[in-house]
């Protein structure tokens, strides 16, 4: 029989057990913010109708979709590119559902993307959205949370960049580009940072846009040339004062101080958000204000994004909602923490923290009701198999990393007692049978500094 090489389609990635602890380390503190903010969880299905998803990202993104075929099959299928349009779907599915809805969803995402760092095929979003507030509390809120989670996780550098699509538009509509040419005019400035703005210039010219036009669309984001400019409040002031006959740019200037006033009260201090109005986002059914997070090393994207899509339950029912929420990129956020060694000291290789041994065959159920004990007190307990020597026991343990090992000889079960080898600090000692669940747990928590016998 012909053996098939093993092997993974391109843009995929097994997750083996030890990065998997780091994975589940950042997830839990992603989740336990999403329920201190009040988010509810929410899962849907990996698959949806393909008329679900098309017709809402924009062309570029829709050339990303996988779509899905399977024998005898009568509806045209698709992979979620995202959490977001899901979630529309359910509100318009689910009129019943309490307003505002706050959930919150942890699951993979399917995207046909150029695989490279920081970007797979297949990945994880943890997504939080707030559908049925019109309110710029919500996306203050939404500020908040980034902001809460990326410090638990241990980021000290980042910032979070806040823009607004009414702007964007307004810009547009103001200096006469035609509302056909606007999506064009967002992707072009989308790339700023990238490109340059000789970049962009020669870009926003390949679009049709002449040279005139094109040069006072970059005059208005970066009057100082390739500078970034600080908009602060008298910044904006200013440039709703120049377009004060466009009311759609002045509502979106509002939305932002409105939000903007929020954020210290939210505890958000001011070095970790700032206006950015050649911020973009590159997906069509933003509608108001948008945000995401870019961290200053590694240069490696964005690692949250959101924003406001108060018309996408509208595509979908007739009973539109107002409606704005982040993804916290969790792969990004994973290759950061990887890079930049960011691991917690505490947090070790496996998930087990002890291994009950098996002294000899005679003392086996010893060890499994030890095992049973350890594991009803609480603690993450594995059992070793097999009828090897104490020493090829230990060093499984150490190649697992596993940091505790408990054994049971017969010397110590007679009297009561069993041994604790702490393989981190190169320290053991016997302690009481009936007190062995604590005195793990206090092995666990001191730091593994080696001691003396």
């Amino acid at each position: 029989m012909k053996t098939i090489q093993p092997r993974l389609p391109k843009g995929m990635r097994d997750i083996l057990p030890r990065q998997m602890v780091l994975r589940q380390h950042v997830t839990a503190i992603v989740e336990q913010a999403f329920t201190e903010f009040g988010f509810e969880p929410l899962i849907t299905p990996a698959v949806e109708l393909s008329e679900i998803l098309l017709g809402k990202y924009g062309s570029e993104s829709e050339k990303l979709i996988y779509m899905v075929e399977h024998p005898g099959g009568k509806e045209e299928l698709a992979l979620r590119y995202d959490l977001s349009v899901p979630l529309s779907r359910v509100v318009a599915q689910y009129p019943e559902l309490p307003k505002p809805f706050r959930r919150y969803q942890i699951a993979p995402v399917w995207r046909a993307e150029r695989p490279q760092k920081g970007r797979y095929r297949e990945f994880y979003q943890c997504d939080a959205d707030i559908v049925g507030s019109a309110s710029m509390l919500a996306d203050a809120e939404i500020i908040a949370l980034i902001n809460t989670i990326l410090r638990r996780i241990g980021f000290q550098q980042f910032v979070t960049l806040l823009n607004d699509r009414k702007i964007l538009t307004g810009i547009g509509q103001f200096l006469g580009v035609p509302d056909v040419k606007l999506p064009e005019l967002y992707r072009c400035i989308d790339k700023l940072d990238k490109i340059g703005l000789e970049g962009v210039r020669k870009e926003l010219r390949d679009t049709g846009l002449d040279a005139a036009l094109s040069d006072r669309v970059l005059g208005l984001l970066r009057p100082d040339g390739d500078r970034p400019v600080t908009w602060d409040r008298a910044a904006l002031d200013a440039m709703r004062l120049q377009m004060s006959n466009c009311p759609l740019a002045v509502e979106g200037i509002s939305e932002l101080q409105e939000l903007l006033s929020y954020l210290p009260a939210l505890g958000v201090a001011e070095e970790f958000y700032r206006v950015d109005l050649a911020m973009v986002r590159g997906l069509d059914y933003y509608t108001g204000p948008i945000f995401e997070t870019l961290v200053v090393e590694p240069r490696i994207g964005s690692i949250t994004g959101g924003g406001r899509f108060d018309g996408l339950v509208g595509r979908f029912t007739a009973q539109s909602q107002p409606a704005t929420g982040t993804t916290i990129g969790l792969e990004r956020i994973i290759d950061v923490l990887e890079e930049l060694q960011m691991f917690p000291a505490d947090l070790g290789q496996t998930a087990v923290q002890v291994l009950v041994t098996v002294f000899n065959p005679e003392l086996v159920s010893e060890s499994l009701k030890l095992a049973t004990e350890l594991r009803a007190a609480g603690l993450h307990c594995e059992l070793y198999y097999g009828k090897d020597a104490l020493g090829n026991q230990i060093r499984y343990a150490l190649k697992r990393g596993v940091p505790l090992l408990v054994i049971a000889g017969p010397d110590e079960l007679s009297a009561g007692r069993v041994t604790v080898r702490d393989l981190r600090a190169k320290f053991q000692s016997q302690v009481a049978r009936a007190s062995l669940p604590q005195a793990l747990r206090e092995r666990l928590a001191t730091p593994p500094i080696p001691e003396a016998h």
